[in-house]
């Protein structure tokens, strides 16, 4: 097994193993998985790469711990979440650093998913003990009725390469606080932070077997295994639409309980009276956030067409602003994208864009030499049906479509399959509460580019998915609910 490398700051250290039942063990054929450094290619470490045997032998710890688990006291599970998050906080300087190697992004990004995705261990260490049924009298006498919540049992969380904490602290947060056991699946792009986690857990004295990680390239076969087994009983995804229903499908044979965060394409609407400084720097965080490479980054910039020319014109002139290179230099506001594919199909949906009468202000092909890095692009007269609009472009590209009227604009935004988050900027309150109740989205950040928050529901509808992370409503993604009837 090769060990993550000295050479590089903040690898030093980072366990490379499978982690199954509180013990780190290589996978049974001595398998590794290469993972890459975007910014140029290169090898940073090689992890376990697991199998379905693996798999269940993880699936068999979690089942093993579940009943102990589920019987610890949620102020005992809660407190071990407030250690946690302690102990990540104390070392969010590391965490940063893996974060940025692995996956690319700048440092000053890196510690600003830390931040977030730390939050979510502090936010269910709360929740932990504010977990709660009912009482009450029949409503034509004679009884009472009692409900009570119980942990739904064994979870698998797949999660995806592109914030490869908070990703991962988002679900187990909700599913410890609870009284469920894990077994997670990192990405193979980007195993190391879930790794390094791994560790703070079993150092704050998360019990053997609560907590496990299996490393695989073999995906969908360790999926489908897991699936297979009855004691599994919950599954939460976090990536592309197209996986997602594919799990959805398997969850039927055992009836699992999923929550699904899939694919977005979220509009980014700018009306004639919106503070237009305010717009275009809530543009920047929506779009430039992780490169462009998450579900919640604005993809369709709808903008009213007499203040469009004004507004293409700032953001281009903020996007060209911008320093790409390799994440943990400084200075640098850009880092990678994952993998070479990202970068063609960025590039290919660019191109398209053009062919069908975008005008490229800033950017607009792949920069030359190492690593696969994408500049900043701002399209303009971005027709409303080009295919740039129809798919979720995960890469720093703005293109920029002009609308006449209020019902044109939620009409357009509401016209895609997806519906993760929107954004809209205006100064008309009426108009924001019409608008806000307008779009087809499980969240909307109205006149500001962020929505993420570990206090708040995370989550979409249509073919975004369903079920909820974050919030109150958090934790219920991992409860059952048990009614007992009472004679009297």
């Amino acid at each position: 097994m090769t060990q993550a490398s000295g050479t590089r700051d903040g690898l030093e250290g980072v366990e490379t193993r499978l982690f199954i039942g509180g013990t780190w063990r290589d996978a049974d054929d001595a398998g590794t998985i290469d993972v890459l450094d975007p910014a140029d290619g290169s090898v940073l470490a090689s992890v376990a790469d697991g199998g379905t045997a693996e798999a269940m032998a993880a699936l068999d710890a979690a089942a093993d711990a579940q009943a102990a688990w589920a019987a610890t006291p949620p102020r005992e599970r809660g407190e071990l979440l407030r250690a946690a998050y302690e102990l990540v906080a104390q070392r969010a300087d590391q965490f940063a650093r893996v974060i940025s190697l692995e996956m690319g992004k700048p440092l000053a990004e890196a510690k600003g998913e830390v931040t977030y995705g730390n939050e979510f261990l502090r936010w269910f260490s709360e929740e932990a003990v504010r977990v709660r049924g009912r009482w009450m009298e029949n409503p034509v006498g004679g009884s009472r009725m009692l409900t009570m919540k119980k942990p739904v049992g064994p979870c698998l969380f797949i999660t995806p390469w592109n914030f490869p904490l908070a990703m991962g602290t988002r679900k187990i947060g909700p599913a410890l606080a609870a009284g469920c056991t894990v077994v997670i699946k990192p990405a193979s792009q980007t195993p190391l932070t879930m790794l390094l986690l791994a560790q703070v857990l079993e150092e704050v004295g998360v019990p053997a077997g609560v907590v496990n990680v299996v490393t695989t390239s073999s995906s969908r076969e360790v999926g489908a295994a897991l699936m297979a087994d009855p004691r599994l009983r919950k599954v939460s995804f976090t990536g592309s639409t197209e996986v997602g229903r594919g799990l959805i499908g398997q969850s039927a044979e055992h009836l699992q309980r999923i929550s699904m965060e899939l694919g977005g394409n979220a509009p980014f609407l700018v009306f004639e009276d919106a503070d237009l400084d305010a717009a275009v720097e809530g543009a920047m965080v929506a779009k430039m956030r992780n490169m462009g490479e998450a579900c919640t980054a604005a993809n369709r910039f709808l903008v009213h067409e007499s203040v469009a020319e004004e507004f293409g014109r700032r953001l281009a002139e903020r996007m060209s602003g911008l320093t790409v290179g390799r994440g943990q230099d400084d200075g640098v506001d850009v880092g990678p994208l994952i993998n070479a594919e990202a970068v063609e199909s960025v590039g290919a949906l660019v191109s398209e864009a053009v062919e069908e009468g975008a005008r490229v202000l800033v950017g607009g092909k792949p920069a030359e030499g190492p690593g696969w890095f994408f500049p900043p692009t701002v399209l303009v007269d971005v027709p409303a049906e080009a295919t740039i609009n129809r798919h979720e472009i995960f890469g720093p590209v703005a293109p920029i479509t002009t609308f006449s009227t209020e019902e044109e604009a939620v009409a357009a935004a509401n016209s895609s399959e997806y519906g993760l988050v929107a954004y809209a900027y205006t100064r008309d309150l009426t108009r924001s509460l019409r608008v806000s109740e307008a779009l087809a989205f499980g969240m909307v950040g109205l006149n500001t580019g962020i929505v993420s928050n570990a206090a708040a529901p995370f989550g979409g509808v249509k073919a975004s998915g369903f079920g909820r992370e974050g919030g109150f409503e958090g934790i219920e993604e991992y409860l059952d609910t048990t009614y007992v009837a009472i004679p009297l």
